[in-house]
């Protein structure tokens, strides 16, 4: 949602907030139609098979074999349904005429019992095939996020992309139980299919002519609403994201002081009335193609009971032949309505399942590919002519920046919003890779080493560090403790986390994630130290520091800096930050603008030399004239 500006056209319109993906704008290319409908349920009913069968193949063969037996048996029991009518209307004494339709009648029992017998093993296997489904695609989704390269969300959509395909997972469960549904109606149509040809080679055609309208009714109906559903996914997602910003914890308190809930209310209802009114029009449309289907079904079945009438007349069918065909229409009829039905549930659910193997190929696309090199604990990491550039961005973020920073030393990086300071800790560390140049872990390519390695030799403190809901001690130690609780207390203790500690109901063994599980909720700046202790705990060759005392009060704040130089005894230090007067600990500084580094020296250095940092750190310490009290 964005707002003209002044400087915008009067005549162009303002962008608005729509969820863009490039499945629906190929649905939008290529119109939807009874062929490409066709074609599609094959697909979606194989990838629930393959889904399946990856995970768990022996019930994917038992749900095949109770599908095929189901139409055999139901085959069985049109059949027997003519012996049993021809007994049944027989001459002779009525418990006669019984006692000679026992055997088509326990077959027809026997083959109704066992099928209703394979429907609950259907319905038992596909109840348990279901959730491992979705968890199957669930795991596939994760593992292509998690080791995509952390560039992947700098992507336009990549984590809305992200959103659509965790609802494809979700709803993956209902594609096999879907798929199984059309694949027992397609075999009762096949079994009814198969007796009426054996009865007379003619009702076939006949039983389909009747079933035929109401079928192609409801292909249409179906198709109507899967374009509307197909054409309204972007409006629900949005619907969706709106009502998480309406509700999200953090910013509950700017919804509320900036009064902004009426504004988002009414684009809701907005958006919803659009969703509303393409709904209504598919209805009508939908109940249209209904009516014309009953009609010309009704048509089509007179023309079935004329022709029934005939071959009875004619004496080309018996009696009994001719019941069974209208037991068979029925079932022609059910099973076709039935595949429309499902048909039509596969479709909205292969439209989410689309969402979730775009994204899956999207970040597949991204997948770290790095070299397999273990790094040690680096003695210099090095930046030689780097650059990078962000997806869509016109101009680079950093424009050959050479800079290296050695264990035991201090490197500060200082600049104005949007000089690339966190860009460069980011190559530093490897999170990201360079666009040209090279960034180096003693002389080897940060694109040659192996990434989990490396990372495991860094220790990083964000600008927006996680709350992780687990306990303070899995807070420190990120799960990979090292040193028992006295390691722990350690990094605590120098990032002054131990008051926050000590102040906690349970100690390290408490919960901070009070708005989930009734845990303990901390500060700003008490996560902060959390966060810091996180990165002093970890045993690793590179610290990068990003603004890591924004939220302490001064006390805290002196007590990380007046620490620093400890810790980059044995490893080395990346401060990035605004704060001049937390630089002075720096061995080095390095002063960027606008991608490239303009200024290198101390703090004495840049201080005493005309330039931007000089410039910053006059504004700093220039407050202005305090206020007249007398006023």
């Amino acid at each position: 949602m964005a707002a003209q500006t002044s400087d915008q056209p009067a005549d162009q319109p303002a962008e608005e907030l729509r969820f863009r993906s490039p499945t629906l704008a190929a649905f939008e290319r290529n119109p939807l139609t009874g062929r490409s409908m066709a074609r599609r349920l094959p697909q979606l009913v194989r990838r629930a098979l393959v889904l399946s069968w990856q995970v768990d193949r022996k019930a994917v063969a038992q749900l095949l074999v109770c599908q095929v037996l189901s139409g055999c048996f139901e085959a069985f029991g049109l059949l027997a349904t003519t012996g049993t009518i021809t007994a049944l209307i027989s001459s002779g004494h009525v418990a006669e005429r019984v006692r000679e339709a026992l055997p088509s009648l326990a077959v027809l029992a026997g083959a109704a019992g066992l099928r209703a017998l394979l429907g609950i093993a259907v319905s038992n296997i596909s109840t348990r095939l279901a959730p491992r489904i979705s968890r199957e695609a669930e795991m596939r989704m994760l593992d292509a996020a998690i080791n995509a390269e952390l560039a992947a969300y700098d992507n336009p959509g990549f984590n809305d992309k992200w959103d659509a395909a965790d609802r494809g997972a979700d709803v993956a469960q209902d594609l096999i139980i879907e798929s199984q549904q059309l694949t027992a109606c397609l075999a009762s149509l096949v079994a009814a299919a198969g007796v009426v040809t054996v009865l007379h080679p003619a009702l076939l055609p006949l039983l389909l002519l009747a079933a035929l309208p109401q079928g192609v009714a409801g292909m249409k109906a179906a198709r109507v609403h899967y374009e509307t559903s197909r054409a309204m996914s972007a409006e629900r997602r949005t619907l969706g994201l709106l009502r998480w910003y309406m509700v999200d914890k953090d910013i509950a308190d700017q919804l509320r002081s900036g009064t902004m809930a009426a504004f988002l209310l009414d684009r809701y209802r907005a958006i919803g009335a659009r969703v509303d009114a393409a709904t209504d029009r598919a209805a009508h449309r939908g109940a249209r193609f209904a009516v014309l289907g009953a009609l010309a079904g009704g048509a089509a079945s007179g023309l079935v009971w004329v022709a029934l009438a005939l071959l009875l007349g004619s004496g080309r069918m018996s009696v009994a032949s001719a019941g069974t065909a209208v037991f068979a229409l029925r079932t022609v009829g059910s099973s076709l309505r039935g595949m429309v039905a499902y048909g039509t549930r596969m479709f909205r659910t292969g439209l989410y399942l689309d969402d979730w193997a775009e994204f899956i190929e999207e970040a597949g696309g991204h997948r770290v590919r790095r070299g397999s090199r273990v790094a040690p604990a680096p003695r210099v990491v090095r930046a030689e002519s780097v650059g990078y550039r962000y997806p869509e961005s016109d101009a680079p973020a950093l424009d050959e920046v050479s800079i290296e920073v050695r264990r035991g030393e201090v490197l500060a990086l200082v600049g104005e919003n949007g000089s690339g300071k966190t860009t460069l800790s980011k190559l530093l560390t490897g999170l990201y890779l360079p666009t040209s140049g090279a960034v180096t872990w003693d002389d080897v390519k940060t694109r040659d080493l192996d990434p989990q390695a490396l990372w495991r030799q860094t220790a990083v403190v964000p600008q927006d560090y996680a709350h992780w809901p687990l306990t303070a001690r899995e807070n420190i130690t990120l799960g990979q403790p090292h040193g028992g609780d006295e390691a722990v207390r350690e990094a605590a203790v120098r990032s002054g986390a131990q008051e926050v500690v000590d102040g906690l109901r349970s100690g390290l063994d408490t919960l901070l994630a009070r708005q989930w599980w009734g845990g303990v909720e901390l500060s700003g700046g008490q996560w902060q130290r959390i966060a810091l202790a996180r990165a002093f705990h970890r045993p690793a060759g590179l610290l990068v520091m990003d603004e890591p005392t924004s939220a302490l009060d001064a006390r805290a704040e002196h007590r990380v800096f007046a620490g620093l130089r400890r810790l980059a005894e044995d490893r080395a230090v990346v401060l990035v930050t605004h704060r001049l007067a937390n630089v002075a600990v720096a061995d080095r500084i390095v002063v960027l603008d606008r991608g490239r580094v303009i200024q290198q020296g101390t703090f004495a250095e840049l201080v005493a030399s005309p330039g931007l940092f000089r410039e910053l750190w006059s504004l700093q310490n220039d407050r202005g004239a305090a206020p007249d009290p007398r006023g």
